[in-house]
Order: C-alpha cells, then sequence, then structure tokens
C-alpha cells in the first residue's frame, strides 16, 4: 500500500482520497470471447455480428481458447494467483445494447486470483497496489443517441468482445496515484501483448472508485465513475468527486453510494443511477457453458513464453548500460522505444544514446504524431550520429544541425556532415591564430579572466563565433587556459 498520503484541507479540516480502479482491458484477439466474429476497429454497424452476438433462439455460447490463454497470461504477469478452475456466471441486468438481457461474466471464482503491481511516482518513489482479481467477461455493444433526433441506433459489434476486468484493493491515495497505477498496468499488459492499450478507441477504460474519510478513520461511502478513458481525465473525474464529496460531509449531508459519469467538458461527474451490489446482479452460473478448468501444464508453458516485462527490463538498462533510475524509466515505458534505444546503444555511449532517443527523437516523433516504430530515423542511424560526436568529428551543437537534416531525409549522419562541411574544428594550429588574435585585441579581458577564471566563457563563444560553432570546445578550452595562464 501506499505510504505517501495526500490529504486536502476542507473547511473543517483535512481529508484523505481513498481510491480503488476496476480497469476494463479488451483483449487482444482476432476473434469474441464466445463467438468467431471479428474483432476490430473501423467496421461499419453490425458488420462483426455473428447469431451468438446477437442472442438468436437457440444459439449457445463457446468459449475461446485464446482469449483464456491471454487471460492467463496476464495474471501471470501481474504476479497473481491462477486459479485452475474458474466459471462463467450470469450477470442480470438491462443492456440495451446486449441483446442477451444479461452479460456473462465471473463472479465468486475468478481466473485470476489476488496479485500486485509495483507502481513509480514522479519523483522516483514507489507504491505496491494490490489486486484482487482479474475475471474475464464480454463486452456490450454502443446506442448512437447522435444519428437520429427521434431514434436511438444499436451497434453491436462490440457485443461479446473479451474483456478483462482487473479490480485492485483501495490502495491509491492521490489521481496522481491513480494515473500512475493506470499507465502502469497498460504498459504490462503491451508487453505481455494482451491487450493493445488504445485508450481512446476505449480499449482500456477504469471505473474509479472514490471515496473520502478523515485521516485514519473507516472507509467512507464511496462513488463509482464510469469508463474513464484517459490519464488526464482520471485526475480530473477523481479531484472533482473528492471535493465533491468532501463539500456534502462538512455541510452535514452523507454519501449516497452511486454510479457516476465524468463530463470532461464541464470537468464535473453527475448521476447516472444508484449503485447496485452484487445481489443487485442476481448472479448465477451460466448453464450454457461448463467450469473452465486449466491444466497447470498448460499454465507452465503460457509462463514460460513471457517476455521480459517493465520492471525486469528496467532493472537490466539500469545494470548493462550504467543507466540512471530515471532514464531506464522513461525508455521502458514503451517497449518499441525500449527495443530501438538497445538496436541503437551497441558500442555507443549509453548515456549520449539515451538522451537522442528519449529527448531529440522522441519531441520531434510527438509533433509529428508519430510512433517510435514509425520513426524516419532508425536505429543505427542514432547509433552513428552518437559516433560521430564520440569520434570529435562534430560537437553536440552541430549534432543538433544534423539530426534535423537526417529528419528532413537529407541522408546518413556521416554524409550530411562530409557533404555541408560541419566537421569540427580540432586543428590546433588553425585554433592558435583565431585565439593569438582574440586575446590580443582584447587585453582587458584576458586580465580579468586571470582575477576571475570563469570568465574564460566569453572566449570560449568569441572562438566559436569565429569559427561557426564548429571549433572542438575540449580543444578551445584547453588552449585557452594555456595561453590565459590558468
Amino acid at each position: 500500500m501506499t505510504e505517501k498520503t495526500k490529504l486536502i484541507e476542507g473547511r473543517t479540516g483535512s481529508w484523505e482520497i481513498v481510491l480503488g480502479l476496476e480497469v476494463h482491458a479488451q483483449v487482444a484477439s482476432n476473434a469474441k470471447l464466445f463467438s468467431g466474429a471479428a474483432v476490430g476497429f473501423g467496421a461499419g454497424p453490425n458488420e462483426q455480428v455473428s447469431l451468438v452476438d446477437a442472442a438468436m433462439p437457440g444459439m449457445l455460447p463457446v468459449i475461446n481458447r485464446h482469449c483464456v490463454e491471454q487471460a492467463v497470461k496476464t495474471g501471470l504477469g501481474l504476479k497473481a494467483q491462477i486459479n485452475h478452475w474458474s466459471r462463467f456466471d450470469r450477470k442480470n441486468y438491462f443492456y440495451p445494447d446486449l441483446p442477451q438481457g444479461y452479460q456473462i461474466s465471473q463472479f465468486k471464482d475468478p481466473i485470476v486470483g489476488e496479485g500486485e503491481v509495483i507502481v513509480e511516482r514522479d519523483d522516483g518513489s514507489t507504491f505496491t497496489v494490490r489486486i484482487e482479481r482479474l475475471h474475464l467477461e464480454q463486452d456490450a455493444g454502443k446506442s448512437l443517441h447522435d444519428q437520429d433526433p427521434n431514434a436511438t441506433y444499436v451497434d453491436l459489434n462490440r457485443a461479446g468482445t473479451a474483456l478483462m476486468e482487473i479490480v485492485s484493493m483501495p490502495d491509491m491515495r492521490s489521481s496522481e496515484e491513480a494515473a500512475a497505477y493506470v499507465k502502469k498496468l497498460r504498459t504490462i499488459l503491451v508487453y505481455l501483448g494482451t491487450c493493445d492499450g488504445d485508450m481512446d478507441k476505449g480499449n482500456l477504460r477504469a471505473d474509479v472508485n472514490v471515496s473520502v474519510r478523515r485521516p485514519g478513520a473507516e472507509l467512507g461511502t464511496r462513488c463509482e465513475i464510469k469508463n474513464v478513458n484517459s490519464y488526464r481525465y482520471i485526475q480530473q473525474a477523481i479531484e472533482y468527486e473528492a471535493r465533491r464529496q468532501i463539500e456534502i460531509l462538512e455541510d452535514g449531508g452523507k454519501i449516497d453510494q452511486e454510479t457516476r459519469l465524468f463530463d470532461p467538458g464541464k470537468l464535473e461527474t453527475r448521476s447516472m443511477r444508484s449503485k447496485e451490489e452484487a445481489h443487485d446482479y442476481r448472479y448465477f452460473p451460466d448453464p450454457d457453458l461448463l467450469p473452465l478448468v486449466l491444466d497447470p501444464a498448460w499454465v507452465k508453458e503460457i509462463e514460460a513464453t513471457l517476455p521480459e516485462l517493465p520492471d525486469a527490463k528496467k532493472a537490466r538498462l539500469i545494470s548493462q548500460y550504467g543507466l540512471s533510475a530515471y532514464d531506464a524509466g522513461v525508455l521502458i515505458t514503451e517497449q518499441a522505444r525500449a527495443d530501438f534505444y538497445e538496436t541503437a546503444v551497441k558500442g555507443r555511449d549509453a548515456k549520449l544514446t539515451a538522451n537522442w532517443v528519449t529527448n531529440d527523437l522522441a519531441a520531434r516523433l510527438t509533433a509529428a504524431g508519430l510512433e517510435i516504430t514509425e520513426s524516419p530515423i532508425p536505429p543505427d542511424a542514432i547509433a552513428e550520429l552518437v559516433q560521430l560526436i564520440e569520434e570529435g568529428v562534430i560537437s553536440s551543437k552541430i549534432a543538433k544541425d544534423v539530426f534535423e537534416r537526417m529528419w528532413a531525409g537529407d541522408g546518413r549522419p556521416r554524409e550530411i556532415v562530409e557533404k555541408q562541411g560541419l566537421q569540427q574544428v580540432s586543428d590546433t594550429g588553425a585554433l592558435d591564430a583565431i585565439i593569438d588574435a582574440l586575446i590580443a585585441a582584447n587585453p582587458g579581458q584576458a586580465a580579468a579572466v586571470k582575477e576571475k577564471p570563469q570568465a574564460i566563457g566569453w572566449f570560449v563563444g568569441q572562438v566559436m563565433k569565429e569559427t561557426g560553432g564548429k571549433a572542438n570546445p575540449g580543444a578551445v578550452n584547453q588552449l585557452l587556459k594555456a595561453k590565459l595562464g590558468l
């Protein structure tokens, strides 16, 4: 659990936020959980709907083995208990866009039990979020209210799509911690390949349970904010909802347990319905599905295929390349970025390569709306640029110009340097003449440097100006110190 508690000051004293999240992650699969209908984004309305999804009479669900494997893999990645016996239940609830009139989910016997996620805060400290369970369930369709002023349309393409609902314990104490937890969870899922994590398409979304209490007091009544699909919205929804609850309590009122929606336009939550308890859903075992029994040997086979996960990769980058925890943390946030770095860094300076990947290249890609896998500059070109800096052929400043030309498609780094005549001037003879002329022309400045050595920067700047930024700064500093008697 978290050791740092962020308190909110109200009119009558301090309050503590208590947060638990239910994250719905769409399983990376080509077919739905109980039918062979395709799963994908961008299809026309109701183009990916089978007779099972449409709940036609006599149609029976058949479990998708791949979706089960993905759930097991996720559980293993969360260091969670894999339950070799689980079953599906019917959750009776009115879904206007789920034709069955109930949802097939898991209640008392989920496929994955308790696990944990270690999350890093912005300041580098960590906290642990306990996972209560992960269960498989089917998604609902989508109601469209903006197609006709007098009617609601229903698109069933998502109906029956496999979801993993990952339920945390109430271990978070601030909106920042909640957002950091979802980021870390998303990173793990993407590394595992069990969910693409695309929040814009709704493939990863969170129900946020918010309550407030006096520090150390019993847990307060929670309200659930449904389907929040961005880190920023998660934080904004929590901040508003916590303030709303505090104001009610400080005015002598009580919190009604309810489900609420977040309006990102108004930056507020609003009531959706009173919160149901488990008994309200009248869960019972789905009679159309047998219990799910997993062969322990099969689970072991899945475990053997797990990739290197973010925490392990971060530790290895620190150990193998001598990177700081911060640099390694930035690199591992996206698996593709870490892979790009490890291709570029072979035989090169680790810190310098990390800087180019996480700063200059990352900024350019973000501005262009590109993923690192779409980078017009390949890893070996970054490696070549770093090599030129290491060899003293170009300065870090000139490297910025070379990088911009690389981005524009002007060629490889060494080719650009030779074509544009950007080689660094390290010839001491040429630099000697420039420095001697400067000292002779500025005797007052030369005398001042002996009194105040840091004033040597003025001479360095002048030499760089004379050489168009091509002088080797190290060589310039050495020559100046010798000639000025420092």
